[in-house]
Protein backbone atom coordinates (compact mmCIF):
# COMPACT_ATOMS: atom_id res chain seq x y z
CA UNK A 1 0.00 0.00 0.00
CA UNK A 2 1.33 3.37 -0.97
CA UNK A 3 1.85 5.77 1.91
CA UNK A 4 0.53 9.27 1.69
CA UNK A 5 3.11 11.96 2.14
CA UNK A 6 2.65 14.00 5.27
CA UNK A 7 3.21 17.70 4.84
CA UNK A 8 5.29 19.24 7.58
CA UNK A 9 3.48 21.83 9.61
CA UNK A 10 5.14 25.17 10.25
CA UNK A 11 6.55 25.31 13.75
CA UNK A 12 5.43 28.02 16.07
CA UNK A 13 8.06 30.61 16.86
CA UNK A 14 9.75 30.00 20.18
CA UNK A 15 9.29 32.79 22.69
CA UNK A 16 12.39 34.67 23.78
CA UNK A 17 12.98 36.24 27.15
CA UNK A 18 14.28 39.39 25.44
CA UNK A 19 14.69 40.51 21.81
CA UNK A 20 18.09 39.79 20.34
CA UNK A 21 20.09 42.61 18.84
CA UNK A 22 20.95 42.29 15.18
CA UNK A 23 24.62 42.17 14.33
CA UNK A 24 26.27 45.59 14.10
CA UNK A 25 23.88 47.39 16.41
CA UNK A 26 24.35 49.05 19.77
CA UNK A 27 21.77 49.83 22.42
CA UNK A 28 21.65 53.07 24.40
CA UNK A 29 21.31 52.06 28.05
CA UNK A 30 20.27 55.27 29.80
CA UNK A 31 18.59 58.63 29.50
CA UNK A 32 15.93 59.89 27.10
CA UNK A 33 16.78 57.32 24.38
CA UNK A 34 17.17 54.33 26.69
CA UNK A 35 16.83 50.97 24.87
CA UNK A 36 17.06 52.62 21.43
CA UNK A 37 19.00 50.50 18.93
CA UNK A 38 21.45 52.22 16.60
CA UNK A 39 23.10 50.68 13.51
CA UNK A 40 26.90 50.48 13.43
CA UNK A 41 29.12 50.19 10.36
CA UNK A 42 31.23 47.06 10.00
CA UNK A 43 34.73 48.54 10.08
CA UNK A 44 38.10 47.10 10.99
CA UNK A 45 39.08 47.95 14.57
CA UNK A 46 35.68 49.38 15.51
CA UNK A 47 34.70 48.00 18.93
CA UNK A 48 31.62 49.56 20.53
CA UNK A 49 32.00 49.83 24.30
CA UNK A 50 29.97 46.98 25.87
CA UNK A 51 26.76 47.75 27.78
CA UNK A 52 28.17 46.63 31.13
CA UNK A 53 31.25 48.81 30.76
CA UNK A 54 29.17 51.82 29.74
CA UNK A 55 26.89 51.40 32.73
CA UNK A 56 29.89 51.47 35.06
CA UNK A 57 31.62 54.34 33.29
CA UNK A 58 28.56 56.57 33.19
CA UNK A 59 27.99 55.92 36.88
CA UNK A 60 31.55 57.14 37.48
CA UNK A 61 31.08 60.23 35.34
CA UNK A 62 27.66 60.99 36.79
CA UNK A 63 29.19 60.95 40.28
CA UNK A 64 31.96 63.32 39.20
CA UNK A 65 29.44 65.68 37.55
CA UNK A 66 27.05 65.53 40.47
CA UNK A 67 24.36 64.48 37.98
CA UNK A 68 24.56 67.89 36.32
CA UNK A 69 24.59 66.71 32.70
CA UNK A 70 22.68 69.68 31.32
CA UNK A 71 25.78 71.86 31.74
CA UNK A 72 28.25 69.28 30.42
CA UNK A 73 30.29 69.72 27.25
CA UNK A 74 31.55 66.41 25.81
CA UNK A 75 34.17 65.52 23.17
CA UNK A 76 34.36 62.03 21.65
CA UNK A 77 37.61 62.06 19.70
CA UNK A 78 37.49 58.53 18.23
CA UNK A 79 33.73 58.22 17.95
CA UNK A 80 33.48 55.04 15.85
CA UNK A 81 30.01 53.68 16.65
CA UNK A 82 29.21 56.89 18.52
CA UNK A 83 27.73 54.95 21.41
CA UNK A 84 29.67 56.88 24.07
CA UNK A 85 28.72 60.25 22.64
CA UNK A 86 25.09 59.31 22.07
CA UNK A 87 24.94 57.89 25.59
CA UNK A 88 26.08 61.26 26.96
CA UNK A 89 23.61 63.12 24.73
CA UNK A 90 20.82 60.81 25.87
CA UNK A 91 21.54 61.84 29.45
CA UNK A 92 21.09 65.49 28.51
CA UNK A 93 24.64 66.72 27.89
CA UNK A 94 24.50 70.33 26.70
CA UNK A 95 26.89 69.73 23.81
CA UNK A 96 28.44 66.57 22.36
CA UNK A 97 31.06 66.74 19.59
CA UNK A 98 31.91 63.45 17.85
CA UNK A 99 34.99 63.07 15.68
CA UNK A 100 35.95 60.31 13.24
CA UNK A 101 37.98 60.19 10.05
CA UNK A 102 36.29 57.12 8.49
CA UNK A 103 33.70 58.33 5.97
CA UNK A 104 31.23 55.39 6.30
CA UNK A 105 31.32 55.72 10.08
CA UNK A 106 30.69 59.46 9.86
CA UNK A 107 27.72 58.93 7.54
CA UNK A 108 26.25 56.40 9.97
CA UNK A 109 26.79 58.77 12.89
CA UNK A 110 24.95 61.49 10.99
CA UNK A 111 22.08 59.11 10.18
CA UNK A 112 21.82 58.07 13.84
CA UNK A 113 21.87 61.69 14.97
CA UNK A 114 19.02 62.47 12.56
CA UNK A 115 17.08 59.41 13.75
CA UNK A 116 17.34 60.59 17.35
CA UNK A 117 16.77 64.25 16.44
CA UNK A 118 19.82 64.93 18.60
CA UNK A 119 20.22 68.69 18.32
CA UNK A 120 22.94 68.64 20.99
CA UNK A 121 25.25 66.49 18.81
CA UNK A 122 27.83 67.82 16.32
CA UNK A 123 29.68 65.36 14.06
CA UNK A 124 33.01 66.18 12.43
CA UNK A 125 35.00 64.19 9.88
CA UNK A 126 38.60 64.90 10.88
CA UNK A 127 41.86 63.45 12.13
CA UNK A 128 41.57 63.30 15.91
CA UNK A 129 45.10 64.49 16.65
CA UNK A 130 44.98 67.44 14.26
CA UNK A 131 41.55 68.47 15.46
CA UNK A 132 42.54 68.24 19.13
CA UNK A 133 45.39 70.67 18.52
CA UNK A 134 43.09 72.99 16.56
CA UNK A 135 40.37 72.94 19.22
CA UNK A 136 42.91 73.77 21.93
CA UNK A 137 44.25 76.68 19.88
CA UNK A 138 40.70 78.00 19.45
CA UNK A 139 40.09 77.82 23.19
CA UNK A 140 37.52 75.01 23.17
CA UNK A 141 37.19 73.28 26.53
CA UNK A 142 35.23 70.24 27.70
CA UNK A 143 33.99 68.62 30.89
CA UNK A 144 34.34 65.08 29.53
CA UNK A 145 36.57 63.67 26.79
CA UNK A 146 36.14 60.10 25.52
CA UNK A 147 39.25 58.35 24.17
CA UNK A 148 38.61 54.91 22.67
CA UNK A 149 41.14 54.79 19.82
CA UNK A 150 42.08 51.74 17.73
CA UNK A 151 44.46 49.45 19.60
CA UNK A 152 48.12 48.75 18.79
CA UNK A 153 48.74 52.19 17.26
CA UNK A 154 49.99 54.14 20.31
CA UNK A 155 47.16 56.61 19.77
CA UNK A 156 46.30 56.89 23.44
CA UNK A 157 49.89 57.87 24.21
CA UNK A 158 49.82 60.64 21.60
CA UNK A 159 46.29 61.89 22.27
CA UNK A 160 46.09 62.02 26.07
CA UNK A 161 48.75 64.74 26.46
CA UNK A 162 46.75 66.95 24.06
CA UNK A 163 43.68 66.60 26.28
CA UNK A 164 45.29 68.58 29.10
CA UNK A 165 44.71 71.78 27.10
CA UNK A 166 41.12 70.79 26.27
CA UNK A 167 39.69 70.20 29.74
CA UNK A 168 37.71 72.61 31.83
CA UNK A 169 38.66 72.80 35.51
CA UNK A 170 37.63 69.54 37.13
CA UNK A 171 37.17 67.89 33.73
CA UNK A 172 37.89 64.23 33.08
CA UNK A 173 39.04 61.81 30.38
CA UNK A 174 37.62 58.34 29.86
CA UNK A 175 40.18 56.06 28.21
CA UNK A 176 39.93 52.49 26.93
CA UNK A 177 43.03 50.42 26.25
CA UNK A 178 44.23 46.90 25.58
CA UNK A 179 46.28 46.97 28.80
CA UNK A 180 46.03 48.70 32.18
CA UNK A 181 47.63 52.12 32.38
CA UNK A 182 50.77 52.02 34.52
CA UNK A 183 50.34 54.60 37.26
CA UNK A 184 52.92 53.71 39.89
CA UNK A 185 56.63 52.97 40.13
CA UNK A 186 59.29 53.38 37.49
CA UNK A 187 57.10 52.11 34.64
CA UNK A 188 54.94 55.24 34.37
CA UNK A 189 55.51 56.66 30.85
CA UNK A 190 56.07 60.35 30.18
CA UNK A 191 52.69 60.70 28.45
CA UNK A 192 50.94 59.94 31.74
CA UNK A 193 52.77 62.72 33.59
CA UNK A 194 50.33 64.98 35.36
CA UNK A 195 47.41 62.54 35.18
CA UNK A 196 45.69 60.71 38.01
CA UNK A 197 43.64 57.55 37.42
CA UNK A 198 40.65 58.09 39.69
CA UNK A 199 38.80 54.91 38.69
CA UNK A 200 39.77 51.85 36.67
CA UNK A 201 38.36 48.43 35.91
CA UNK A 202 38.55 45.53 33.44
CA UNK A 203 35.92 43.63 31.47
CA UNK A 204 37.21 40.75 29.38
CA UNK A 205 40.10 42.16 27.36
CA UNK A 206 38.99 45.78 27.81
CA UNK A 207 40.75 47.97 30.37
CA UNK A 208 38.95 51.21 31.07
CA UNK A 209 39.96 54.22 33.11
CA UNK A 210 38.71 57.59 34.30
CA UNK A 211 41.49 60.17 34.53
CA UNK A 212 41.79 63.70 35.85
CA UNK A 213 44.64 66.14 35.86
CA UNK A 214 46.55 66.21 39.12
CA UNK A 215 46.08 69.36 41.15
CA UNK A 216 49.12 71.58 41.03
CA UNK A 217 50.76 72.41 44.30
CA UNK A 218 50.17 76.00 45.42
Amino acid sequence: MQRKSIKSRPQAAKPHAAPRMAQHQVRIIGGAWKRTLLPVVDALGLRPTPDRVRETVFNWINHQLGGDWDQASVLDLYAGSGVLGFEAASRGAAKVTMVDNHSPAVRQLEANRDKLKADNVTILRADALSLARDLATRGQRYDVIFLDPPYQQELLATTLPLCAALLLEGGMVYAEAEAPLPTEGDDVPDWLDGWEVVRADKAGMVYYHLLKLQEKAA
